[in-house]
């Protein structure tokens, strides 16, 4: 696969046609999601093509009511194929023996492989895809800004983000032409800084 060239040719494309180009190739897809904000536009984009690709959710036990609610709203609307993750601890246990440290603590390392890096290695462990859409953007981090929309990691998986080059004001008119709510009181703890990768992608 000259991925080089699959990006330039899938920069002219829209999501749909991207989403489209993976599914006519890949043999065991997923799409992984966190219900962050703008979440709901590639789990939207994906049902119009393949209404039953598995949704992998890594809940971290520390969503905000909001994001929970949220979550609820879009997995009903959607009808989405879901496959839940979470810790083996859960975070009632966790908080008095660890708690959330701060993101120079040595103890955020322990932290963020409890409370996302194994569940999520438990899901792909489980489901073996060889594909995962996800809803990575320029402009979000370093690390994303020097990817594309077909990128592929160290375990060979191919990563193909539809979205990659649309902005928020895009992504805007995209959920109100489709009447879908976005949710923006969303944390994640093993981040705390908006432009610091979370492990799953560095």
């Amino acid at each position: 696969m000259n991925i080089e060239q699959i990006n330039s040719e899938l920069r002219t494309k829209t999501p749909s046609e991207i989403i489209q180009w993976a599914i006519d190739f890949a043999k065991k897809p997923v799409v992984t999601t966190n219900f962050r904000p703008y979440e709901v536009a590639i789990l939207h984009a994906i049902n119009t093509v393949k209404a039953d690709l598995k949704v992998i959710w890594c809940d971290t036990g520390y969503n905000t009511p909001q994001t929970y609610k949220h979550a609820e709203i879009i997995i009903k609307q959607l009808d989405l194929n879901i496959h839940l993750y979470v810790p083996k601890q859960t975070t009632a246990h966790r908080d008095i023996v660890l708690g959330i440290p701060h993101v120079d603590d040595p103890k955020h390392k322990l932290f963020t492989e409890q409370v996302k890096l194994e569940p999520f290695k438990r899901a792909m462990a489980e489901h073996q895809p060889d594909l995962w859409f996800t809803n990575l953007r320029k402009g979000q981090t370093a690390f994303r800004n020097s990817i594309d929309i077909v990128s592929q990691g160290a375990d060979g998986i191919i990563k193909v983000s539809p979205f990659y080059y649309w902005s928020d004001e895009e992504l805007d008119a995209y959920l109100n032409e489709h009447n879908l709510p976005n949710e923006f009181k969303y944390f994640d703890p093993t981040k705390q800084l908006e432009n610091r990768e979370c492990g799953l992608h560095a």
